[in-house]
């Protein structure tokens, strides 16, 4: 009796030949790669392998110089970064940013108010107690329902992090990119922020940039290894840490 094969999973985003060069420095060349939906898929690379780029052309921070990107199989090469977020893409950069003074509670409401049209100033009652009980659901979902009531300075910096990943989800996005989640993070930080990734992979797809090996290859559905602006490897986990380029050009060994 033949085994039945797996389906395949849906595609959510797509690469087609995507390159972008700054005057004559080629960042990236070529990259051609397909993200599956409710997959982690994580990108990695040695520095100035082209990671945070390629992140960029992902969110819509600038257009690619050559190659398309296609969301849920439209194209949307081009498109304002603006109009990425509208089409339920997310992203949350290294360096933290959220509004300091604010509590937790408040920042996480400023990125649903966002949504909300600005001209409405006879917003009912109602819906202002709704952006509130959204804004604690985002809150308990991050892990941070005990400090809704604190100034986000007073938070350690890997609560910072996923208040901001907070913010990121209150438009309620189908796809998250995460650049360097855990960057600066101690190893029990580490562990808390890959837990959380894991959770929020259960309901929507997440692609992230990170440089930490053993994080990527414990969570990760499928890893994309970048080397000199190009695709060098990709494939799950097993498949990556096997591979004999990767294993000589990223981690360092050598061919026996």
């Amino acid at each position: 009796m033949m085994a039945v094969a797996e389906p395949a999973r849906e595609i959510i985003l797509r690469t087609r030949g995507v390159g972008k060069t700054f005057g004559k420095f080629v960042a990236l060349n070529n990259i051609s790669a397909e993200f599956s939906k409710g997959a982690i898929t994580s990108i990695i690379g040695p520095n100035g392998a082209g990671k945070s780029t390629y992140f960029n052309l992902l969110c819509g921070g600038f257009p690619p110089s050559r190659g398309n990107i296609e969301f849920e199989g439209r194209d949307v090469t081009g498109q304002p970064q603006h109009r990425f977020a509208h089409m339920g893409i997310a992203k949350s950069f290294q360096i933290t940013s959220v509004f300091p003074q604010l509590t937790t509670h408040e920042n996480i409401r400023v990125g649903l108010q966002a949504l909300v049209s600005r001209y409405d100033i006879w917003r009912p009652r109602a819906r202002l107690r709704e952006l509130v009980e959204q804004a604690d659901e985002l809150l308990a979902l991050v892990g941070l329902w005990e400090s809704r009531d604190r100034a986000a300075k007073t938070l350690a910096h890997g609560e910072q992090r996923a208040l901001e990943i907070g913010m990121a989800l209150a438009s309620r996005p189908r796809l998250l990119l995460l650049d360097e989640p855990t960057a600066g993070m101690s190893p029990e930080e580490t562990r808390t922020m890959m837990d959380l990734i894991v959770k929020l992979a259960r309901e929507r797809t997440v692609i992230l940039v990170e440089h930490k090996m053993k994080l990527v290859l414990g969570i990760s559905d499928r890893i994309l290894v970048l080397h000199h602006g190009e695709l060098l490897a990709e494939g799950t986990p097993q498949e990556v840490r096997q591979n004999e380029a990767v294993k000589r050009v990223y981690l360092g060994q050598r061919e026996h």
